[in-house]
């Protein structure tokens, strides 16, 4: 197999660089970033983002063009190719313009601004994003992929590059106005208003309904193409279903899961999700395979799991750790970013059978079952987006659950299952023999973090533990090689080097990941490690004069400073970091958490108020914090984790637990004051819900009995197959 990741030149090779930092090596070639080493051979010369830069634009009096994209970005390959290596595009650029490249995920407190700005200028945005920026940073102009010559009557690099110099030089003092405007507009959207009202009482209510009234009921997901997973939508509406015994979102839940997983957005060879369906029906993807995606839908498919009873969730949930372990994790235990969606040149060709191919790789036994079963045809079966004819290739999906294919060929659901693995082995083994897409193989913190709390929630709901040290690792690799010596987070690490500010969303992440180890392993060294990062979270991003956190610290070099609960791609920082507190509050019953977790819904009830589905993780968070949940504490002298034994597999959205044992017991005391007169050396469960507290109950068979009892009545009564 083909070494696909990227690298940096030889120090033989950097001793050859040209003095100007031009020719076949530009300044990006010093970067870490998988993505600016892509344009380090660029004819543009292009700069990372820094002072040097700024200084060079106001020194020569140049505007500033900024590209920001990231490394399995299809469309930001296609501009690279089209633009940034064309001779023509890079005179242009090198004369008139001071070019920097910015990697979205490594600076996203850069991406969010500029992006805000692109939406606000053209109503959409996307990668690649392109802003022109006066020498201060301003924006004046933004949009996203541009070819080298206009079509379909937008304008081309060689077409708008000239004009833009010219109303430099002619209009500058228009597109300075424009460009302070747009600032001022961007500042007031940032999230820095005085916050007015409360949270509406129905809120959780209006985000289902909204969130049913968009819901696709034939194919499954919101929306028309193209379709998103969006998977904490699912998490939101569990909960809601949990909470208020809706059956209509369990079934949405159900309904989309099995159907991403069935269509062509899961890979059914070597596993793991696409970014997106660009269809209604979840079979073309944009095959690129993101981390945080990864992880999201991990914990989603684990809880669906442990709601429903549903194998088909427990085997994709199954399935996306074993594509962690074995293509995404670092050897000393961190997470990569992605795989990109081309190879070779070409999107998806990595993923996409043609029928001759399968051919060479099955028998014709084989062949025939897979076409019948996976919807395999001669001329392929999907269409070209923009011709509308067969491709002639295929890709792999299911038009039916597994048991009831196994039931028409009338055979045994285990049967089938031997066969297709029998059959996918083959397929696998056949596919590692062409070129692979790029590796992304930089760790990101807040990523990270995602991926750790998925594994460590994963161990608890599929009760299995395999999954655990991989969340351990990963959490080891980020407290040695993403960590200062004063236990602050940095944001990127790569061929051995970490480095770039952490912004909220590392923390915020992080801190879950660790409430998450400690709920499955009762190692009180996470519980402290999570309350460590949320006080150093407020220390840097609190805003104590409205309330919420802003993205980036106070001495930010950036026009804007953001405080965004939006949920995009990923949860919001800031909803993840009400999760975090709300969690902390139910743990140590202290009044301070509380009084954060009101503040949070305060500081952000105008926007939450006005869409409410479009903040769903925040709206679990609060049904954490708020609930009527169950706060178990489980004190003995050899508290373990088989003495939770009897709560796992089992669907606890808003149940946190305690252990105090010997070893634990005056550092639990100091987190959670209330738990000091609890000096049990039996096995002792204290259990409060309802906002009531139980007598305790003692012994060890009493215990499990009363855990037992607990969990039960968390599942669907009738588990689909």
């Amino acid at each position: 197999m083909a070494d696909h990741h990227l690298r940096i030149p030889t120090e033989e090779e950097l001793q050859k660089l040209p003095a100007n930092g031009g020719g076949y090596w530009n300044r990006l070639v010093f970067q870490q970033s998988p993505y600016l080493l892509q344009h380090a051979a660029n004819p543009v010369d292009w700069y990372p983002w820094g002072d040097e830069a700024f200084d060079k634009a106001k020194s020569q009096n140049k505007p500033i063009f900024l590209s920001i994209g990231y490394a399995t970005c299809h469309w930001c390959h296609v501009m690279a190719r089209e633009s940034f290596e064309d001779e023509e595009v890079a005179a242009l650029l090198n004369r008139d313009f001071v070019a920097i490249k910015v990697d979205r995920e490594e600076r996203p407190d850069i991406d969010q601004i500029h992006m805000a700005a692109c939406q606000s200028i053209t109503g959409r945005g996307g990668w690649p994003l392109n802003c022109l920026l006066t020498p201060e940073g301003h924006v004046f102009y933004a949009t996203t992929y541009l070819a080298k010559h206009g079509r379909y009557g937008q304008l081309g690099m060689m077409e708008l590059l000239p004009n833009v110099i010219h109303a430099w030089r002619n209009q500058n003092e228009v597109l300075l106005n424009g460009a302070t405007q747009l600032n001022n507009q961007l500042q007031a959207l940032s999230g820095q208003t005085t916050p007015t009202g409360k949270l509406a009482d129905d809120t959780a209510h209006q985000a289902f309904e909204q969130l049913k009234d968009s819901f696709d009921d034939v194919y499954g997901g919101f929306g028309n193409a193209p379709k998103f997973p969006t998977p904490h939508q699912y998490l939101f509406l569990l909960r809601y279903w949990h909470r208020h015994g809706n059956s209509q979102a369990l079934e949405m839940v159900r309904q989309s899961l099995q159907a991403m997983r069935l269509g062509g957005l899961y890979d059914h060879v070597g596993f793991g999700f696409h970014r997106y369906s660009t269809d209604n029906h979840w079979l073309l993807p944009h095959f690129e395979k993101m981390l945080y995606d990864q992880a999201i839908l991990l914990m989603i498919y684990s809880e669906a799991y442990a709601a429903t009873g549903d194998g088909l969730f427990k085997q994709t949930a199954r399935e996306v750790i074993k594509y962690l372990g074995s293509r995404m994790q670092h050897p000393d235990g961190g997470f990569y970013s992605a795989e990109d969606a081309d190879s070779e040149g070409v999107e998806g060709k990595f993923y996409v059978w043609h029928y001759e191919d399968l051919k060479k790789a099955l028998s014709r036994h084989e062949l025939d079952w897979l076409s019948r079963h996976f919807n395999i045809a001669v001329k392929g079966n999907y269409t070209d987006e923009a011709s509308g004819l067969l491709t002639g290739a295929n890709i792999l999906h299911l038009s039916q659950m597994p048991h009831r294919l196994a039931g028409k060929a009338k055979g045994s659901l285990n049967h089938w299952r031997c066969q297709w693995q029998v059959i996918r082995h083959k397929l696998f083994h056949h596919r590692e023999k062409r070129v692979h897409p790029l590796l992304d193989d930089k760790v990101l913190t807040d990523w990270n973090g995602l991926t750790i709390a998925a594994l460590a929630r994963s161990s608890l709901l599929l009760d299995e533990r395999e999954c655990l040290p991989m969340a351990e690792k990963a959490f080891d690799f980020v407290q040695q090689h993403l960590t200062d010596e004063n236990g602050h987070l940095i944001k990127r690490f790569r061929n051995g080097k970490a480095g770039l500010p952490a912004h909220l969303d590392d923390y915020a992440n992080m801190t879950w990941a660790a409430l998450e180890l400690y709920q499955a392993s009762l190692e009180i060294k996470y519980l402290q490690h999570a309350l460590r990062l949320t006080e150093i979270a407020l220390g840097k991003f609190w805003d104590s004069q409205n309330g919420g956190f802003f993205f980036t610290e106070a001495n930010t070099e950036l026009a804007v400073r953001t405080k965004d609960v939006y949920d995009g791609a990923v949860p919001s920082g800031n909803a993840v970091m009400a999760r975090n507190i709300a969690h902390l509050y139910q743990l140590t019953g202290q009044s301070r958490w509380q009084a954060h977790l009101d503040s949070l819904a305060t500081a952000f009830s105008a926007q939450i108020n006005r869409y409410p589905s479009g903040y769903t993780l925040f709206l679990a968070a609060l049904d954490l914090g708020y609930s009527p949940g169950q706060h178990l504490i489980l004190s003995g002298s050899d508290v373990s984790t088989d003495s939770i034994k009897p709560l796992r597999g089992h669907y606890l959205p808003n149940t946190v637990w305690l252990a105090i044992h010997d070893q634990n017991r005056a550092a639990i005391n100091k987190l959670a004051p209330f738990t000091r007169g609890f000096s049990n050396k039996e096995l002792t469960l204290y259990l409060c819900q309802q906002f009531a507290c139980e007598l305790p109950v003692s012994g060890d068979d009493s215990v499990q009995s009363r855990l037992k009892k607990l969990a039960a009545g968390n599942r669907v009564s009738e588990p689909a197959k």
